[in-house]
This record gives C-alpha cells, structure tokens and sequence, in this order.
C-alpha cells in the first residue's frame, strides 16, 4: 500500500494505492489518525488506485469517522472502481458517506 497526503483548499488529499487489507489498515488508519491529531477535519480519500479493500480496511474507515464527529469533520470518496466500489455498494459505505467520481467533483 502507497499513501500521498497533499493539502488542497480546507482538505487533506489522501491518494491510497494498492490494497487496505488486515495487513495494512493498521498503517492507513495511523495516517489518518496523525492527520487529525495535528487539527485536520476534512478528508477526500483518492482511491482511484486502490484495487482492494477488506473489512479490516471498512472498519479502519468506519474508526477514523468516529474520531472526526465531535471535530465536525467529514471523510469524502473519490475513484471508487471495479471490487472496491462493489464492497461500497454491498457494505451500504454508499448510504453513510458522500462519493463522487472524481477528485475534481469532490473538491468543489
């Protein structure tokens, strides 16, 4: 798993490559954890070159929302493709979170 953080108007561009599994959630969620520890609330998650994503990785997302709802903070999806876009649909990630096809939608 690869993660590029950038910083684009009031929200933390997180890029995520490869796959969040058992094995690399931890590490995801410790990310993002720093992020919000050093005052950030607003986050895009990129997963446009994301090709997996377990329930390990659900929960590390569902832990990491929890953290940001007494900051007011809020996660966004962008570039959800082929099995992670299908777990989306199935886990019901589609009801709780906004998603958007691009990182541009998102942002506006």
């Amino acid at each position: 798993m690869e993660i590029q953080t950038a910083k684009e108007k009031n929200t933390v561009v997180v890029s995520v490559k490869g796959k969040i599994d058992a094995v690399t959630a931890p590490e995801f969620e410790k990310v993002l954890g720093k992020l919000i520890a050093d005052g950030e609330n607003t986050f895009l998650l990129n997963f446009s070159g994301l090709e997996y994503i377990s329930s390990a990785g659900l929960r590390s997302i569902l832990s990491t929302a929890k953290q940001l709802k007494p900051k007011s903070g809020r996660i966004l999806f962008s570039g959800l493709q082929g099995p992670v876009k299908d777990v989306f649909k199935i886990s019901g990630f589609g009801t709780i979170f906004k998603i958007f096809e691009t990182r541009e939608d998102a942002l506006k």
